[in-house]
């Protein structure tokens, strides 16, 4: 293992709590990263999800155990803790005794609320064996004011370039005339039977991915996978750059947790948010923040179909409102997504701010 660190390098902490998520937001940064000329080292407890997630990794970007930093690790110039994820106390032991104090990060989880403006970009000076060193807190947002979104350079020319039937076709899934496509990636939902009903009434294409949507889309149509107009196909688990394919070659994206529903916002198109759940109602919180922003210049027919879709879809029930119509529906994403690349990606803000702070 090479443990130097100079000039140029990060280290990225992330501990995988469930799901995926937290590793899918930190390879996405670490390969972003890597993309401008840094070195990244990410330090992870559970390494399992990137061998399908990204198994040819990333020039620039190199994955080392969480446990082997506390014996081996030399701090880079910057060091992430992603989402709290609390440093080991001897990797904080080594950068309060660095000659060269790392810039020490925390990155938080992405939400639209109000307190995320106030709180981004804050320091908080530490006691003990940390003494001297300050933590910055940095919130990933949706306005200017906040820490942005991970949104690599050249991404929506990409797309534009993109080839939906050739993927398809790449897949060995053929569309059919009239079909509408539409990508599942959901927690456990009450709700998909409501929705398979309704998604059912008219020619689809439902594409599941691997895991709970698979499970739940198999469990409810059975093996033939098909009602009505529904056509299921069970997705094998998907690369991240395949998964922006997934997403950009359907008309209608179900997504969850934060790089899902980071990603389709980007592609541009209909989208659907399932939120993490959490016991204390902070989910529904979290929900509504995004709402607000999300449908500010919606057209309030539009916007009143599309609280009740979301709400339903996060009721934890098993209705789920009529979805709308995916004309005026598309143009409130695309204008929404004008509005998000207008401003600079979260990359491009964070070495920003580590400069301000060198």
């Amino acid at each position: 293992m090479d443990n130097a660190a100079g000039p140029g390098h990060w280290d990225i902490f992330c501990r995988v709590i469930d799901n995926h998520g937290d590793a899918g937001v930190c390879w996405r940064l670490a390969a972003d990263l890597a993309a401008r000329a840094l070195r990244v080292r990410l330090w992870i407890d559970d390494d399992a999800a990137l061998r399908w997630m990204a198994p040819a990794g990333a020039a620039g970007v190199s994955v080392h155990a969480w446990d082997s930093a506390a014996s081996e690790m030399v701090p880079g110039e910057v060091v992430i803790e992603a989402f709290g994820c609390e440093l080991p106390a001897a990797v904080i032991g080594r950068m309060a005794d660095a000659d060269s104090v790392p810039i020490w990060i925390n990155l938080e989880y992405l939400s639209a609320e109000a307190y995320v403006e106030r709180s981004h970009g804050l320091p908080s000076p530490q006691h003990g064996r940390a003494a001297g060193l300050r933590k910055w807190f940095y919130y990933p947002g949706f306005t200017p004011t906040t820490g942005g979104l991970i949104h690599e350079p050249g991404l929506l020319a990409r797309q534009q370039r993109f080839d939906a039937a050739a993927w398809l076709q790449s897949q060995g899934i053929g569309q059919r005339a009239g079909e509408s496509v539409v990508s599942l990636f959901c927690y456990e939902q009450p709700a998909l039977p409501g929705l398979l009903e309704q998604l059912a009434r008219r020619p689809t294409l439902l594409l599941a991915t691997h895991g709970h949507a698979a499970h739940q889309v198999e469990q409810h149509l059975g093996t033939s996978l098909q009602r009505g107009g529904l056509r299921a196909v069970l997705l094998p688990a998907l690369t991240q750059p395949e998964y922006d394919h997934l997403l950009w070659a359907s008309d209608l994206n179900f997504v969850r947790g934060e790089d899902s529903f980071v990603r389709a916002q980007w592609a541009g198109v209909p989208f659907v948010w399932q939120v993490y759940p959490q016991p204390d109602g902070a989910d529904a919180v979290k929900l509504q923040a995004f709402l607000d922003r999300f449908l500010v210049q919606c057209q309030p027919a539009l916007s009143q179909d599309l609280r009740r879709l979301w709400s339903g879809w996060n009721g934890g029930t098993a209705s789920v409102p009529t979805l709308p119509a995916f004309a005026a529906w598309r143009s409130q994403c695309r204008l929404w997504r004008d509005t998000l690349a207008a401003q600079p990606d979260l990359v491009t803000r964070l070495l920003g701010f580590v400069a301000e702070r060198r």
